[in-house]
């Protein structure tokens, strides 16, 4: 098979779709892999780390394109690279189609490209395993952003989370008990914190109680949010449901009743926020003001730690791109039900998507 690996076209992207060492891995079975010059400089990795590893480097983005027959990104493609995909081939990425644009779901379904969400490989235990160790980073980057995005000169409140003997730490609440807000939680926590997390799985908040000493665990009820707000100092929004749309737990109302300075994180804005004032923002302009409340809200969030990022959904995700690639895009849909409930179009259908177009 002829795999493409790309290099990312979104702003502040420094990730790459495979390591050197995945690719090593696919060249040993026998298939061509194609991968842009530059694609994994964010990462530190050079043209000459691909090359070694048995990579052909290309030159344009057109060219990588048309020559893969299963293209690996990570981050969701825009619109001219949904352009550049050769008709019947296949996109694999974090690709969040619930919350993207229309048009682009239209483009995948007119050319017939198999899409490959791996945010919803899912296996029978329910786990996410390709998307578990990005929400691992941006659970543990929340704690140090909002850290930052705390003090006076971020316009903050002017806190310190905690550690300081005589002050109040600061209140920490955490909308989902899952692998990001329990690693939100892991970090506040080591920071000083108060953390309280809120979920609408009992069996969560049991998981959480019982790792965290000091941790208050509540019922995700429309009541209980808004008394838990209205009196944080920080909200992370860490909610997931796999292909569908982030359900709003957050409304205006509440916003505009927190303690001005405070600080939203929304690390759900990737399937479309569970905050109302959410809005996608970028590593070059990440915050804005609203409500008198400094939200933090960009996708990519792990993006700024490349290298780490890169390594850990490498880890997690070659055994699936070996599948994909040795047994072909159908075979390992029949054979492997865990790559099956990833398949968000193939042949010109939708499956395993529930769409609210509303995203970029």
């Amino acid at each position: 098979m002829n795999i493409g690996i790309p290099k990312e076209q979104r702003p502040n992207e420094y990730r790459v779709g495979l390591s050197p060492a995945g690719i090593q891995l696919l060249c040993q079975d026998g298939h061509t892999c194609f991968v842009e010059h530059d694609a994994g400089k964010g990462a530190g990795f050079g043209d000459q780390d691909y090359e070694q590893a048995g990579a052909s480097i290309v030159f344009s983005p057109e060219e990588v394109f048309g020559r893969a027959d299963l293209l690996l990104k990570l981050a969701r493609p825009i619109k001219s690279e949904l352009e550049w995909l050769q008709p019947g081939s296949a996109i694999a990425g974090f690709l969040h189609l619930a919350s993207a644009r229309k048009d682009k779901l239209d483009l995948l379904l007119k050319k017939k490209i198999t899409a490959i969400a791996y945010e919803q490989i899912e296996e029978e235990d329910e786990l996410l395993p390709v998307l578990r160790p990005l929400s691992q980073i941006g659970g543990a980057m929340a704690a140090q952003t909002s850290a930052r995005l705390l003090q006076n000169k971020w316009g903050g409140r002017g806190i310190l989370l905690g550690l300081i003997p005589g002050v109040p730490p600061a209140e920490v609440v955490i909308l989902g008990g899952g692998v990001a807000g329990m690693h939100a939680a892991r970090a506040f926590r080591g920071l000083g914190a108060h953390v309280t997390i809120i979920d609408n799985d009992m069996d969560a908040l049991q998981r959480a109680a019982e790792y965290f000493r000091g941790v208050t665990t509540m019922m995700s009820t429309p009541k209980n949010i808004r008394k838990v707000t209205g009196f944080a100092d920080v909200v992370i929004g860490a909610v997931y449901e796999p292909g569908q749309r982030c359900p709003i737990l957050v409304s205006r109302e509440m916003v505009r009743a927190m303690k001005p300075g405070s600080v939203i994180l929304d690390l759900s804005i990737d399937m479309g926020g569970c905050v109302e004032t959410s809005r996608p923002t970028t590593h070059a302009d990440p915050v804005f003001i609203e409500e008198n409340v400094t939200h933090y809200c960009v996708p990519n969030i792990s993006s700024v730690v490349a290298r780490t990022a890169t390594h850990a959904f490498v880890n997690a995700s070659v055994p699936y791109i070996l599948e994909l690639a040795n047994r072909g895009i159908q075979g390992a849909m029949d054979n492997n039900p865990a790559i099956k409930l990833s398949i968000n179009t193939h042949a010109g259908d939708l499956l395993h998507l529930s769409r609210q177009f509303n995203g970029n």
